[in-house]
């Protein structure tokens, strides 16, 4: 199963859409903390 091109090809996508996700979510609260503390006030929605 593992040696299948489909396959391999279907973890990377999914490898790649989990950490892009991960990589979003901590970037936007990332983003909204230090936008805090410049401005004393939540960022704009």
């Amino acid at each position: 199963m593992s040696d299948s091109d489909l396959v391999k090809r279907l973890a990377w996508s999914g490898l790649l859409a989990g950490i892009g996700a991960v990589a979003s979510m901590a970037t936007t609260r990332l983003a909204a903390i230090l936008y805090r503390r410049m401005f004393d006030e939540d960022p704009p929605e």
